[in-house]
């Protein structure tokens, strides 16, 4: 290992924020010519669905409109590389995609991806899938190469640094996960994450309402809008799903 990848190796794993790791991540690989990234995570797959797209960690720094239009348009159901990461872990080059077409094996809702992605410019380079003990959660990166640049050059950059370039991205995935992350309109209050927490460690309504010194239908109150914001039925759902965002027991800067 290089003393630059010790290094840098060193700052994800003392990064404090999702935001700082992130722009560390761009910033590095970029240095290998993957200048575009998009990195998506999920808890709540199905055997038919991954999930609600509100509950999804997604990560990148395409420009908006490709982002938008990839998630909030639903071409991600239809993406080869996606549907690859999901039956597999890994690196998978993108050259794959040429033998699809060659070979006529895409659908027309995959095509109609692939041509999307032309159309973008995203037309070179390596998608990671990431290995996980849950049949529920699954998560992967697509790493984008420079526009314009050929498969036969991200190739050879991956011939010489691929080894690095999964290590660095898994941990980075792995990073990801020990972080706060919280969707759009799914942020809880100082209150609503203390009943929860209070939940979560098996205390009563009416040791709760002692422990924070309010009324137990004030507790009540707290414990419906965590349910709302979190888009769930059930308190113990909330709590399940507070965890999994790193919204409980986050110690105060």
């Amino acid at each position: 290992m290089t003393p630059v990848l010790r290094r840098y190796l060193i700052e994800l794993t003392q990064a404090e924020s999702i935001e700082l790791l992130w722009a560390l991540h761009c910033e590095r690989m970029a240095t290998y010519g993957f200048d575009r990234l998009i990195y998506g995570f999920t808890r709540f797959r199905t055997a038919s669905s991954l999930g609600d797209p509100n509950d999804f960690v997604i990560l990148s720094n395409h420009d908006p409109a490709y982002t938008d239009a990839f998630i909030s348009e639903g071409h991600y159901h239809h993406a080869p590389l996606v549907k690859w990461a999901l039956e597999n872990d890994g690196a998978c080059s993108w050259a794959i995609l040429a033998d699809m077409m060659s070979s006529g094996t895409l659908t027309p809702a995959e095509q109609k991806v692939v041509e999307f992605n032309i159309a973008s410019g995203v037309t070179a380079g390596y998608t990671v899938s990431f290995r996980s003990v849950s049949k529920r959660a699954k998560g992967a990166i697509a790493l984008t190469a420079r526009r314009g640049t050929p498969q036969s050059e991200v190739e050879a950059v991956w011939s010489e640094h691929g080894d690095d370039i999964v290590l660095m991205n898994n941990i980075v995935h792995l990073k990801i996960l020990s972080l706060p992350y919280t969707p759009p309109n799914q942020a809880l209050t100082k209150r609503q994450r203390e009943a929860l927490e209070w939940v979560g460690d098996g205390k009563t309504m009416q040791d709760i309402a002692q422990i924070m010194g309010l009324t137990q239908a004030t507790i009540e109150k707290h414990l419906r809008l965590a349910r709302d914001a979190l888009n769930v039925e059930t308190t113990a759902q909330a709590v399940l799903k507070a965890a999994f965002q790193n919204q409980m027991f986050v110690l105060e800067a």
